[in-house]
């Protein structure tokens, strides 16, 4: 499903207009997004949890010349799946 089809759902199930649908997509996402960079978790019951996952600074291999490199630390985001989501999609 794309973002269009997205919003096109959200208008027509909660009887809105699609303006009005986009700007809340924007909104929620925009939210979370915020919360995420400032290292926050997001919990949304019955649905799941977004966090901020740390990865230490490791050793890699360069597959073409196959020497070691450092990969610095980084921060990536994650979501864990509730378990009522899990129970849905099943």
């Amino acid at each position: 499903m794309t973002k269009a089809e997205f919003v096109d759902t959200l208008a027509k199930k909660g009887g809105t207009t699609k303006k009005h649908a986009a700007e809340a997509f924007e909104l929620i996402f925009s939210s979370i997004s915020e919360q995420l960079k400032k290292g926050e978790q997001i919990s949304v019951p019955c649905f799941g949890k977004f966090s901020v996952v740390k990865r230490a600074a490791r050793t890699g291999i360069n597959p073409r010349t196959r020497k070691k490199i450092k990969i610095k630390a980084t921060k990536a985001p994650k979501f864990t799946a509730a378990k009522a989501l899990k129970q849905v999609v099943k």
